[in-house]
């Protein structure tokens, strides 16, 4: 099976591991504090995962998910992942992350960011827009008329079909939205944002979560606008 190499390994990277895991791939995880910080997860999740270091993690890698802090993505080393796919889950958040002039204008997004740093990457866009409680309880099997897709964006065809295999393993369909620069229809504060994932009335932090499907994520892509064009 596929190794997967977790660049961050905090609420999205550890439930994307437990998930890889369950259905039968190998996870190295990583994160900023090192390895040993990371014993009781690999514990939990057994055989199939290991610890390492960042590079470590990316040169395991078939396909590496890169889920630190958006302010950290200049720490993603570059050298390991050449021509490899990876996925990123980063969104914007200027509180966390500072404010970003590229990304405040909208003259680019988070995921061309990272295609920016790692150029000879094929990086593809994904598990931004879910709430990791939701990620983590409505996988489903494949045919399951339950099963819910998540929004993938990508500028290598290849590379996007890499991703949606990865996420038919573990559970949920993936639907296009197009290129990287597309990508900020399922950023924060658009209508593809979590709420597609949460029964009506639900709040933060207690969402529960409903599957959904692709039609209903189509139309609130559809209906993202930028605040440029408002």
């Amino acid at each position: 099976m596929t190794t997967i190499g977790l660049i961050g390994s905090g609420n999205i990277g550890s439930t994307v591991a437990r998930l890889a895991v369950d259905a039968g791939h190998d996870v190295v995880l990583s994160n900023s504090r090192g390895p040993e910080t990371l014993a009781d997860l690999v514990e939990e999740l057994g055989p199939r995962a290991r610890a390492a270091t960042a590079a470590e993690a990316a040169e395991a890698a078939d396909v590496a998910v890169v889920t630190v802090p958006l302010k950290a993505y200049r720490q993603v080393p570059v050298e390991p992942l050449r021509g490899k796919v990876v996925i990123d889950t980063n969104n914007y958040y200027p509180d966390r992350d500072g404010h970003l002039a590229e990304l405040d204008d909208e003259s680019t997004t988070t995921s061309e960011l990272l295609q920016a740093h790692l150029p000879e990457s094929q990086v593809v866009k994904a598990f931004n827009n879910i709430y990791v409680d939701h990620l983590a309880t409505l996988a489903r099997p494949a045919g399951d008329p339950d099963r819910s897709p998540l929004a993938v964006a990508g500028d290598d065809a290849a590379a996007k079909q890499t991703v949606t295999d990865f996420l038919d393993s573990i559970g949920y369909d993936a639907l296009d939205a197009g290129p990287l620069a597309e990508g900020w229809r399922f950023q924060r504060d658009t209508a593809a944002y979590v709420t597609p994932y949460a029964e009506p009335g639900s709040s933060y932090p207690d969402w529960s979560g409903r599957p959904t499907t692709a039609e209903a994520l189509r139309e609130a892509l559809d209906a993202a606008r930028r605040y440029r064009d408002a």
